[in-house]
């Protein structure tokens, strides 16, 4: 089982400043519009649920909300990309928090912990096991064997994605004799629209960017990565992967970020935007229940709380791979 020690007291200045507790009143009045950078691809999950939650953001904010897809390397393009940009509030950046809070373990970026940015979270999404329609398999179990014959392709969007993620946790589960070629494709949405076509055979992202071709009978949901089933508007139960893998599961929480270093009224008045009108936003919880997300926003510390299972699992997970360029001790997490 993973631990971590959540050294809330952390060194670094730029956090301590963003480390306040409940919000208080709005002080910040921006000028000019507001940039998300989404790293991935239009259509994804990241993308999907940032342009939801962008309109809201608006509103409440007074100010454009602009959404800005720039992919490649698996998120961490557009992610530097925010963090590059000046500290002054008007850039940040949307993904699961796993991927920020972990691409300095696998080394795709040197500098991206989750203490880099205050952090707001909206939905938690599960990766779902689906293959093509016409694919031969009855059931998880069945798909499971194939998978051991290297003959299984699966289409994700990239290693440290929620589909390569998952993809990785299934190797672990099955105890390492799974030969699945992954095929790596530039967002969530297009390895689903390879699946759903039978150029690879199946694929392992996540509910919410699968809900269509799944409603459209072009792809076929074997099991769910959780312990309890899926439930999707709509279609019937997607059972979880635990029917058939030991595993641990942890709900992939995604949201919006902001990098450390603003003005403190920024995140001040965002926390009390969060609070006031995102918690409770009817857009969003239509979009969870038709997508099978789970809507559960927060921010701040108690989003912190919530994130770190999901971090330490994938964290762990990439040191016992061997994939780990840094120890994710040297991020306060610690692996048992």
């Amino acid at each position: 089982m993973h631990t971590t020690f959540l050294n809330l007291a952390v060194s670094t200045a730029a956090f301590a400043v963003i480390a306040s507790g409940a919000a208080t009143a709005q002080t910040w009045e921006p000028d000019r519009p507001i940039n998300i950078i989404v790293p991935w691809s239009a259509g994804g999950s990241t993308d999907q649920v940032t342009r939801v939650v962008a309109p809201i953001l608006e509103e409440a904010l007074g100010t454009e909300v602009v959404v800005v897809n720039q992919p490649g390397a698996s998120g961490s393009i557009g992610t530097k990309a925010a963090l590059d940009a000046p500290r002054d509030g008007y850039t940040w950046t949307a993904n699961a928090i796993a991927n920020n809070a972990t691409y300095q373990v696998s080394g795709l970026l040197e500098e991206s912990g989750i203490d880099d940015y205050r952090v707001y979270l909206h939905v938690a999404n599960a990766p779902v096991i689906s293959v093509n329609a016409d694919a031969p398999y009855k059931d998880f179990g069945e798909l499971l064997e194939a998978m051991k014959t290297g003959n299984v392709t699966v289409g994700t969007a990239g290693v440290t994605s929620s589909g390569g993620m998952a993809l990785a946790a299934l190797r672990d589960a099955a105890g390492g004799d799974m030969t699945a070629r992954m095929v790596t494709y530039d967002g969530g949405n297009p390895a689903v629209i390879a699946a759903a076509s039978g150029e690879v055979d199946m694929t392992t992202q996540l509910a919410v960017e699968q809900t269509e071709m799944i409603k459209a009978g072009r792809l076929r949901p074997l099991a769910v990565i959780s312990d309890t089933p899926l439930e999707i508007e709509g279609l019937e139960p997607v059972p979880p992967v635990t029917n058939w893998l030991d595993m641990h599961v942890a709900p992939d929480y995604f949201g919006v970020f902001i990098p450390a270093g603003a003005p403190q009224e920024v995140y001040d008045t965002v926390d009390q935007v969060w609070e006031e009108h995102v918690m409770n936003a009817p857009a969003l919880k239509k979009y969870a229940n038709e997508r099978g997300a789970m809507f559960n926003p927060s921010y701040g510390d108690q989003a912190r709380e919530r994130a770190m299972p999901v971090v330490i699992s994938e964290a762990c997970a990439l040191k016992s791979r061997g994939e780990a360029v840094k120890d994710p001790s040297e991020l306060g997490i610690t692996c048992e």
